[in-house]
């Protein structure tokens, strides 16, 4: 009788012969790793796509503007993270953003040297960061070129609002001013603007990952290069025929000499304002021109506070009464607790001094020191702030001469809220006082220039920059440029504007898009980290 037994582990005392041992199971294959494109999988190739898309940005900005190089950025650095991880992200996102931020901010180093330039444009250059760890989470998704194009408006908002108030220069709709995406600004603002842009770049991007398939990468192609297309064709709101039209007078004095030192003869910088007010006044008087209803001086035309000093105020008066309508001055004010106000002041040419407003976003560093008790024992380069400035609590709404003005002073043009605050208070033409002496030759009043011209379609408002020495310009609500100084020369505007009413998508929409689409990036990012999680 044959007894068949079951083997197990409890006949550890039975011996089985090799021959008759069941055949060990085979092992299963290993799972295949994620093909990389050749493009990418070269030691320093990424970084070098990285470097490039980085450099691409920065031509894409004034004074270059080579405004289609935007794309590239974007597309790039798609390019250079897909198949990659996060910490490799991070670190390509870190050179993009250098080679962007390093020169495209270099004019903040030109008159106090090399430190503060590279610290700021390195602090900058982190946010990039994000933006690169993120890209390898929403790739896994589908659709992902939207979900990164997200990524690149929340890593903006972010960087427009911390820390210190933020810094929001150099965002991706900051180059095109003039370029076929313009007129995106007018739809959503400089968010949406930012998006498209991004949007173009991620699916070009997306067009060379799936190039082998023709017809996928094909249509995504024609996706990105139908952007532009369609911001071309997005019409503008017209202007009512019947709306007011105003005669506006735009002042650029100029300064003895560029630098942190402008200031240095400070009656000058007055009596050059002046100056050309009073010839202004009689060419008026000669009917060779026609009477403004307002006059724009800039940002520190009086740096010396006429509130305090009776011959300042002799002399704006004396400007005043010349021309016979109110004078929109920039000036310096001394609080009685020895701080500085950056302040608008509507002179009247029979009352004089009237509604006033304090710029509300002083420039931390420039304007005022945070940490000023802690910093000064180290950094002796403080000192060139001996004094703060502090900052006002309301919108820059002003009525000149029955014009209400909606006022931004220096680099409160690149923040849109405060932007959006004048629109909302009822500003019907927008102005930009500033002062460019100070950043010299360099790129830096071109690069304002542009941000005013957005400004001016995203709101259909028209916009007068007036600066101490250049560039001062009469922009049209259609980001027309009618008028433009030159740098660190005498210049007078005189120009019919519409004063307009209406609102565009953009003005009703406020931080609304840039909300949506931030919102809408992050949720894709915790899709893609929580797919992360299940993948491994």
């Amino acid at each position: 009788m044959i007894i068949r037994r079951r083997t197990g582990f409890w006949d550890a005392g039975r011996v089985t012969s090799a021959a008759q041992a069941p055949p060990a199971a085979a092992p299963p294959p290993p799972a295949p790793r994620p093909a990389r494109p050749p493009f990418v999988s070269r030691r320093g190739l990424p970084t070098l796509l990285a470097a490039a898309g980085g450099v691409a940005l920065w031509l894409a900005f004034p004074a270059y503007d080579v405004w289609p190089l935007a794309v590239l950025g974007p597309m790039l650095l798609s390019l250079a993270v897909h198949g990659r991880g996060a910490r490799a992200g991070a670190w390509l996102g870190f050179v993009v953003g250098l080679a962007y931020l390093v020169p495209l901010l270099s004019w903040t180093g030109v008159y106090v040297g090399a430190w503060p330039w590279l610290l700021l444009s390195v602090w900058q250059a982190t946010y990039l960061i994000l933006v690169g760890a993120a890209l390898p989470f929403v790739q896994r998704l589908p659709g992902w070129p939207v979900w990164a194009a997200c990524l690149w408006v929340a890593d903006e908002a972010l960087r427009g609002r911390w820390f210190l108030g933020g810094f929001p220069w150099g965002r991706l709709a900051a180059s095109q001013s003039d370029s076929a995406f313009t007129q995106w600004v007018a739809y959503g603002g400089m968010p949406l603007l930012s998006f498209v842009v991004a949007l173009s770049g991620t699916l070009l991007a997306a067009a060379v990952v799936h190039r082998a398939r023709l017809a996928p990468a094909a249509s995504l192609a024609v996706a990105a290069l139908a952007l532009p297309v369609v911001g071309l064709l997005l019409p503008l709101p017209a202007a009512d025929p019947e709306a007011e039209q105003v005669t506006v007078a735009v002042v650029q004095g100029d300064v003895p000499q560029p630098g942190l030192d402008f200031n240095a003869t400070r009656r000058a910088v007055l009596d050059n304002h002046v100056q050309q007010t009073l010839d202004l006044a009689e060419r008026v008087a000669a009917g060779q021109e026609t009477r403004p209803d307002l006059v724009i001086w800039p940002e520190n035309s009086s740096d010396i506070d006429p509130y305090r000093n009776p011959d300042a105020a002799e002399q704006i008066d004396r400007a005043a009464q010349a021309i016979g309508v109110p004078i929109l001055v920039g000036a310096v004010q001394v609080n009685d607790d020895d701080t500085l106000g950056n302040l608008a002041i509507v002179w009247d040419p029979v009352t004089g001094p009237g509604q006033t407003y304090l710029k509300r976003h002083p420039v931390p560093f420039g304007e005022y020191i945070p940490w000023r008790s802690t910093l000064e024992r180290f950094i002796p380069l403080v000192e060139e702030v001996p004094r703060d400035f502090v900052g006002g609590d309301r919108p820059g709404t002003l009525d000149v001469n029955g014009v209400t003005v909606g006022d931004l002073i220096c680099f409160e043009v690149a923040y849109d809220r405060l932007a959006g605050d004048v629109v909302d208070a009822g500003a019907t033409v927008l102005v930009i006082q500033t002062n460019n002496a100070t950043f010299g030759y360099t790129d830096e009043t071109y690069q304002q220039l542009a941000m005013g011209r957005l400004r001016a379609v995203e709101h259909g408002r028209s916009v007068l920059v007036s600066s101490t020495s250049g560039v001062s310009a009469v922009i049209e609500p259609d980001g027309e440029v009618v008028a433009q100084s030159g740098l660190f020369e005498p210049a007078v505007f005189v120009e019919q504007i519409t004063l307009r009413t209406d609102w565009t998508p953009a003005s009703r929409l406020g931080s609304g898009p840039e909300w949506v689409l931030t919102g809408l990036g992050l949720i894709a990012l915790l899709a893609g980290m929580a797919s992360s999680r299940r993948v491994r």
